[in-house]
């Protein structure tokens, strides 16, 4: 039995969204049990046989600082949540709420694990061929140092491994080129350290890549700082809107004969559901000493439970421990490169 606690009262609906998404979830995988974190009143008529409510006291706002979710809020139903898998009563905490206080209370109570200097937010963006790409940092980091990509790729390529089944996913360094003297000092030393952890054995390095690679699916794994991983989130997000508000416009114009109505649907279903960012809810907080995933703030019910299957999935497949593990082996090159120790404080750009 997987237990997951959940943020019930996180992002922008509430238990509107997450308590039907527990519902549906629960419906669907009977091995799972949830431990529904919130505000006693508001999840009183829930009832499941595999559901346990943990009464909260008070509630992290979207827009509340870090330093009141951190400090103040001591309480919150994000921190009860995170606080149950720290105290292993859940394998699992997932939460919809505000991305920067998700990530400082993450970080307070799990701490990181043994040679990781942050952690990063990784989650996958719809590509060409059918399956996600995963790209990270998507807003942990704003400024990152050679041997942080470095530990991201070690992270992600554990991630990709449990979410596929590959042992070896191919890894890609986000570049303005492909070519090995383009980018700044920090990323061409970066490419540097990313080939050393190819030869090895301890990632598939790639190489550069650019921005349409992340949709083209080129590699499994995209590593960026968290600047630029969030304008790419964020740009492929309003780009698949775009796309299926065009693409709901042009279904409404061939209703007008039966044959095109027919063709368009079947052919426009398919490709709207291929760029439908629901589906591939829920980013993972790596580098902790527990797991925890982060759902969009606006995610609807079925996105939400995407979140969940994804918390689901990694606890199962054990990526914690593949993690420690992917980093046991990469120990000597991640000792020998050892990230600044003074680095600028940053605060996690909400997704």
């Amino acid at each position: 039995m997987i237990s997951i606690a959940v943020d019930c009262m996180g992002g922008d609906h509430g238990p509107a969204v997450t308590l039907a998404a527990c519902r549906s979830f629960l419906d669907t995988h009977p091995q799972a049990h949830l431990r529904l974190v919130g505000l006693p009143q508001a999840l009183a008529g829930f009832a499941h046989e595999r559901a346990t409510v943990v009464p909260a006291s008070e509630v992290v706002a979207m827009d509340d600082p870090v330093e009141i979710a951190l400090r103040r809020k001591k309480d919150s139903s994000m921190r009860v949540a995170i606080q149950q898998v720290k105290q292993g009563d859940a394998q699992a905490a997932v939460s919809a709420g505000n991305t920067g206080a998700l990530m400082a209370i993450a970080r307070h109570l799990l701490k990181t694990l043994d040679g990781i200097d942050r952690p990063a937010i990784a989650a996958q963006i719809p590509n060409a061929r059918g399956r996600g790409t995963t790209v990270l940092d998507l807003g942990a980091n704003v400024d990152c140092s050679a041997e942080h990509l470095l530990q991201f790729a070690v992270m992600g390529s554990a991630l990709v491994s449990v979410l596929t089944g590959d042992d070896n996913p191919s890894v890609g360094l986000l570049n303005i080129g492909e070519e090995v003297i383009k980018g700044s000092e920090v990323i061409k030393k970066s490419a540097e350290l990313l080939r050393s952890a190819s030869n090895s054995g301890d990632l598939n390095f790639y190489g550069n890549v650019e921005g349409n690679d992340i949709f083209k699916g080129t590699t499994d794994i995209v590593v960026c700082d968290g600047f630029v991983g969030n304008v790419a989130l964020k740009a492929s997000e309003g780009l698949a809107s775009m796309i299926r508000d065009f693409l709901r416009e042009e279904y409404s114009r061939s209703i007008s004969t039966k044959l095109s109505a027919i063709v368009s649907y079947f052919v426009l279903s398919n490709f709207k559901k291929r760029l439908d960012h629901r589906l591939y809810n829920g980013a993972a907080l790596l580098g902790l000493r527990g797991l925890v995933f982060k759902s969009h703030g606006s995610a609807d019910a079925f996105a939400f439970e995407q979140a969940l299957i994804r918390a689901y999935d990694a606890a199962r497949n054990q990526l914690l421990d593949r993690v420690k593990a992917r980093i046991d082996h990469a120990a000597p090159l991640l000792a020998a490169v050892q990230a600044p120790a003074v680095m600028a404080s940053d605060t996690p750009i909400t997704l």
